[in-house]
């Protein structure tokens, strides 16, 4: 796992977690912006970016290496930890293995009741696809289609150099893991209860069932959690596509001291 970092490192740590099959630049405008004020780390997971050749194990295995760097680097304090869709699910486990780890997090659009159907439906699609899917040429047409449909949400010129690098290159073995464990395999934990961070749980109108499922079960089980519903909006857009929309929320819920 490789950590980026953005800022005085003298200042207030916050870690940010990617989704599953993007990258550590699925965060990069949000810590550009976030680093005037604090010391951001990206990690890149294993298995995906520039770290493809390393396999990709699961949500606690990630968790405890970034857990170990945290506690290397920073005497395990953080001031706040995030993460989208996997990223987020990793950062629930961080906060179910240390109580004290973080004192704020912010989750959007992650999944914490395992959907064993759903897990194998997507792995077996991805087996059978996931090269074409995930092809140079599909990417190209995927990048123009947003710009096309979506030109609000269209990546900036930097991210799409990225986005070309790393997405051909991620393995089908990493995605088909990724989608066992965060899908059919993670239960959010008993020990989210000791968790002392205040919590903002973001999820899209448009998510599935099973995300609002999984932050209405967060929200009982943890006693700091607010949830937002982010309206018109689909799976981790805020955090991947509207990073300004992020900001304007989070940046409130960081510098909010209740």
């Amino acid at each position: 796992m490789i950590f980026h970092e953005f800022g005085d490192k003298n200042s207030p740590h916050i870690v940010l977690i990617h989704g599953g099959g993007n990258s550590w630049w699925n965060y990069l405008r949000q810590a550009r912006m976030l680093s005037d004020k604090y010391h951001v780390i990206l990690p890149t997971l294993d298995g995906h970016g520039e770290e493809y050749q390393k396999s990709y194990v699961s949500t606690e295995d990630s968790a405890r290496q970034i857990m170990d760097y945290i506690k290397n680097n920073f005497d395990g304090e953080l001031f706040a930890v995030g993460g989208v869709s996997l990223g987020g699910q990793i950062a629930i486990e961080l906060l179910s293995l240390d109580s004290d780890i973080a004192q704020k997090a912010i989750i959007d659009g992650s999944i914490c009741i395992p959907q064993p159907k759903l897990a194998q439906i997507s792995a077996v699609i991805v087996k059978l696809f996931g090269k074409l899917i995930f092809s140079k040429s599909a990417c190209k047409i995927q990048l123009s289609l947003m710009k096309k449909m979506y030109p609000d949400m269209a990546y900036p010129k930097e991210i799409e150099t990225y986005y070309m690098e790393d997405m051909p290159r991620t393995p089908i073995k990493t995605l088909v893991t990724m989608y066992q464990t965060y899908m059919g395999g993670y239960r959010l934990k008993c020990a989210i209860k000791e968790s002392r961070a205040r919590v903002l749980y973001i999820y899209g109108e448009k998510e599935m069932d099973c995300v609002k499922e999984s932050a209405k079960l967060f929200q009982k089980m943890h006693p700091h959690c607010t949830l937002y519903e982010a309206k018109g909006y689909n799976h981790g857009y805020l955090s991947a596509y509207l990073p300004l929309e992020w900001m304007d929320l989070v940046n409130s819920f960081l510098e909010n001291n209740v």
